[in-house]
């Protein structure tokens, strides 16, 4: 899809690659026209015309904030200074929240800690200390201070890896140089980079009496400032920095949340007020509402509150799921509201066949941006809210971030609406599109003959999480794989290969030049070498997400060792299926999944192919590596005294353990609580070393307790 075809869509019509390919293409439009202007005083378009570019850039940016790029227009005055941000690795990972919407979600995240927590489980009434602080809408930002001094400020990135804007941070009059008192020789403090309204407000009229565009909102002027190429801009932006967390420490900073921010005060940092110490779901939930009364008064942008476990101990044990842990969660605002008509339904087909029904509204605001089209999830959800072309249906951003439609107004009904037929062919190939049985998914079985298909599983494979291919995004996936240059995963490693022997090479092409097409080809070079767990979630497994790689690539180590486990698994009475099935949550529904890929020859020599040209690392177990269970698979059956099974698979796994969900030959200890079933007979069975509770505890050295 060329660049005009994205241009005449409405942005929340777009995919984040989509997103990603329109915000590259707009930047380089915007930057052409700002050289013009401002370096050769020579205009290209009218400054309404010039003024719409940057309107649909800010509309993007504020749907898809984290694709904001260092070259934003957004962030610019004139002609922006040539250049780009170094990468730097987060010495522990900078993850992302839980996220809450309802009382009820809230009353699920305190009843989680009190079931992980033994002693909260054994005493309902003991109070859980949960401090609530304000969720500030602005760009996360990690500084580094080793013996009082900064010296390293970092974005969150990917949550592994940031941007280096260490000099734009110094210009940031919010962040001390130098910490007062006693600060740990290393000290990494993390918040939120932001502006205050009035200070946005004054920018904005300073930038419209200089007739130069004005920032959409607060959050994308914080974030485009911040990644000013030229730190004497970010200088002239009124930056703020609120610090309320922490990542590498050198010693522990207290006991108690509380403990921490009166230390942080003490060393500088600005707190985000107004805080409050909690001890129950009601009181959290006055807090929220209070809050939320005072939202429009506040000096700065929220768009909600976080609560945290208040004890660093109990954070500490209560440890993490997946990509944000268990002891913190964001209760977000309600979503906003509105009406508007259906214009029609169109049928989107995903990388593993699915058929998604799309709405195409008339345009709408919805909580301050455009909305044009919301999600339909599928073709049951259509007929549970009998949802038919011509009505007039309520939308809302849930999360202010997806919009759905939550309901039709059934007094505004037009006369004549018929019932929507959910289509049984795909859309794209024609091929027949069937449902499981009890299941809520309609797919395409056309496979690799699919061009949607196809295209989406190479999108999938460049996307963020998986192998990050910067520049390559969704248009030049979809214009290589038109043009034959690249078919399979495998392709991408070999473009400037076939580049090379190609009649018309890349640099030759519209919109390409030497150095972008070099740049791109350098960007394909650094991707040779690839975590495990992204290398499995990059390949679009159904049922695979990035949880779902991690677990495989925790318990099979390497790439070798998973894909010969998958495909001795294929023998559903063998040793490997029934270890592939007492992965701890991974159960039949996705193994069945997993093996069905490997089952086909194609997905195999895409495999074959990928080895040839990769190297897959080896799963890095980040903490304890040394520990006695490092690497060994643990079973947990019965009930602990000490601790809650949970709490005991996560301590395990922090110690570099595999803990599987039932006894296998690969099982090295199974530990026993008290009414031990099953389990304990089979281990009897396979010879597997069986621990008592205070065995286990003396076997890891007490670790955690």
């Amino acid at each position: 899809m060329s660049d005009q075809d994205l241009r005449g869509r409405p942005v929340d019509a777009l995919t984040p690659e989509e997103a990603a390919t329109e915000l590259e293409a707009l930047a380089k439009e915007i930057a052409g026209h700002d050289i013009a202007y401002h370096q050769h005083d020579a205009p290209t378009v009218s400054d309404a015309e010039y003024d719409a570019l940057r309107r649909r850039n800010a509309e993007l940016e504020t749907l898809y904030p984290e694709l904001i790029r260092p070259d934003s227009p957004s962030a610019k005055v004139g002609a922006a200074p040539a250049g780009g941000f170094r990468k730097i690795r987060h010495a522990i990972p900078m993850l992302s929240l839980g996220n809450a919407f309802t009382p009820e979600d809230v009353h699920d995240f305190l009843s989680s800690v009190r079931s992980f927590i033994k002693e909260l489980r054994d005493d309902p009434e003991r109070p859980v200390a949960i401090m609530a602080e304000p969720k500030i809408d602005g760009l996360s930002c990690s500084l580094r201070y080793e013996k009082g001094r900064f010296v390293q400020a970092a974005t969150r990135g990917d949550g592994s890896e940031g941007e280096d804007v260490t000099a734009n941070v110094k210009t940031i009059k919010d962040v001390p140089q130098r910490l007062n008192g006693d600060a740990p020789d290393i000290l990494e403090i993390r918040g939120e980079v932001y502006m205050d309204r009035s200070d946005f407000a004054a920018l904005n009229a300073r930038r419209a009496e200089a007739g130069e565009p004005i920032f959409a909102n607060p959050r994308n002027s914080a974030a485009g400032s911040l990644r000013q190429l030229d730190p004497s801009i970010t200088a002239s932006r009124p930056l703020r920095f609120f610090g309320y967390t922490w990542g590498e420490v050198s010693e522990p900073l207290g006991k108690t949340i509380v403990d921490i921010r009166k230390r942080f005060s003490g060393w500088g940092f600005r707190l985000n007020e107004p805080s409050r110490l909690c001890h129950s779901a009601e009181e959290l939930l006055a807090y929220y509402d209070e809050i939320g009364a005072m939202r429009s008064s506040l000096p700065f942008d929220i768009d909600g509150v976080v609560y945290k476990v208040d004890r660093l101990d109990w954070q500490e044990r209560l440890g993490f799921v997946s990509r944000a842990p268990r002891w913190a969660t964001a209760h977000k605002f309600k979503a906003e509201q509105a009406q508007t008509v259906l214009k029609a339904i169109d049928i989107q087909v995903g990388r593993t066949g699915s058929l998604t029904p799309v709405a195409r509204l008339e345009p709408i605001t919805v909580g301050g941006v455009v909305v044009s089209n919301a999600t339909l999830h599928n073709e049951d959800e259509i007929k549970r809210k009998d949802v038919r072309i011509g009505d007039t249906v309520v939308v809302q951003r849930a999360g202010d971030v997806i919009p759905q439609i939550v309901q039709v107004i059934l007094e505004r009904r037009p006369e004549g609406t018929v019932e929507y037929v959910f289509p049984d062919h795909c859309p794209e190939c024609g091929s027949l599109a069937v449902r499981e049985e009890g299941g809520a998914i309609r797919r395409c079985t056309g496979g690799l003959i699919c061009p949607a298909q196809a295209v989406e599983r190479l999108r999938h494979f460049v996307s963020r999480n998986a192998f990050d291919i910067e520049g390559l995004g969704d248009k030049h996936i979809r214009a290589f794989h038109a043009d034959g240059l690249i078919r399979t995963p495998g392709d991408i490693f070999r473009l400037e290969e076939k580049d090379k022997a190609s009649l018309t090479p890349l640099r030759n092409r519209e919109g390409w030049g030497p150095k972008s097409a070099q740049k791109l080809f350098e960007a394909i070079e650094t991707r040779r070498t690839i975590p495990l767990d992204r290398a499995i979630y990059a390949l679009g497994i159904r049922q695979v997400g990035e949880a779902t790689a991690k677990l495989l690539a925790r318990h099979y180590g390497s790439f070798a060792a998973w894909r010969a486990g998958m495909e001795a698994a294929q023998d559903r009475d063998s040793e490997a299926w029934r270890d592939l099935t007492a992965i701890d949550q991974i159960g039949p529904s996705v193994a069945d999944d997993l093996l069905a890929f490997f089952a086909e020859e194609h997905n195999r020599t895409v495999l074959d192919d990928l080895a040839a040209q990769l190297t897959v690392q080896d799963f890095v177990r980040s903490r304890a590596t040394s520990s006695a269970v490092a690497g060994k698979t643990v079973v947990f059956t019965g009930t602990l005294e000490t601790m809650t099974r949970p709490e005991a698979k996560a301590r395990a796994e922090a110690l570099g353990a595999k803990v599987a969900g039932s006894v296998s030959g690969k099982t090295d200890y199974l530990v026993v609580g008290a009414d031990a079933g099953s389990k304990a007979a089979k281990a009897r069975e396979l010879g597997v070393t069986t621990l008592t509770e205070p065995e286990w505890i003396e076997l890891i050295g007490g670790a955690g307790a």
